[in-house]
């Protein structure tokens, strides 16, 4: 456990074993933070990526730095995070000042172009938004806002809205999404046996692709047992 302490030098087995120990250690404390800070970056997860990744870098590349104090810091940092996140679900004052309400950019066709400057976003970007959007024009928005954690989101005039089915009262299926049976020539067996069905079923099922299970990149089955394949190329 040399290695975990500070040194004049360290051997390259010493660092290999503090990248590993890094490496699971930062696993871990993501873990904890839960899927909100990987998939919402907002003010406080930024903070925290900022700040976590510039403590465990430095006694990764100094071998004078310790794990140790790094590592307890760290912890810290976590446990505060999920204590805040916490406090700011059921405090709304204190998730509007870690995120804030959304911010209108667009109402009614027109831009708001003070609240593009307060959110720091200019025209080129809100354009650039729209493009990704497959959003022709600005007039076509009934309102866009500027999320907290940096994205926008557009909502369409009625009008220019796509129709739904249930807008002119057409009868549609139920919703059945395709259940993986094979990946990359293995059988689920889990989802097999869900669906009632046997490696023998399977088996006899894709005979008609001339083709063993090794030989399927993808097999999904839907709720009326449509079974398709798809082959490596």
């Amino acid at each position: 456990m040399d290695f975990f302490y500070s040194q004049e030098t360290l051997t390259s087995l010493q660092w290999i074993l503090r990248a590993i120990v890094s490496f699971f250690f930062l696993l871990f404390a993501v873990k904890m933070m839960g899927r909100r800070a990987i998939s919402q970056l907002r003010l406080i997860d930024f903070l925290m990526a900022l700040i976590i990744g510039n403590i465990l870098a430095h006694p990764l590349s100094d071998e004078q730095l310790g794990l140790k104090g790094p590592m307890i810091t760290s912890v810290v940092l976590v446990i505060l995070y999920i204590i805040s996140v916490f406090w700011s679900l059921h405090w709304g004052r204190l998730q509007d000042f870690f995120g804030g309400p959304p911010l209108p950019l667009i109402e009614n066709g027109q831009v708001i172009h003070k609240n593009l400057i307060k959110s720091r976003i200019s025209i080129d970007i809100l354009l650039s938004e729209l493009r990704k959007a497959r959003i022709k024009e600005i007039q076509k928005v009934a309102l866009a806002f500027w999320e907290p954690d940096g994205t926008i989101s557009f909502f369409l005039l009625p009008q220019y809205q796509a129709i739904a089915p249930a807008d002119i009262q057409l009868t549609t299926k139920p919703f059945s999404f395709p259940i993986i049976i094979i990946k990359e020539g293995k059988i689920d067996f889990h989802e097999l046996n869900r669906l009632g069905k046997d490696e023998g079923w399977l088996k006899n099922k894709i005979t008609m692709y001339n083709a063993g299970v090794t030989d399927i990149l993808l097999a999904t089955i839907d709720h009326t047992g449509n079974l398709k394949v798809f082959l490596y190329g």
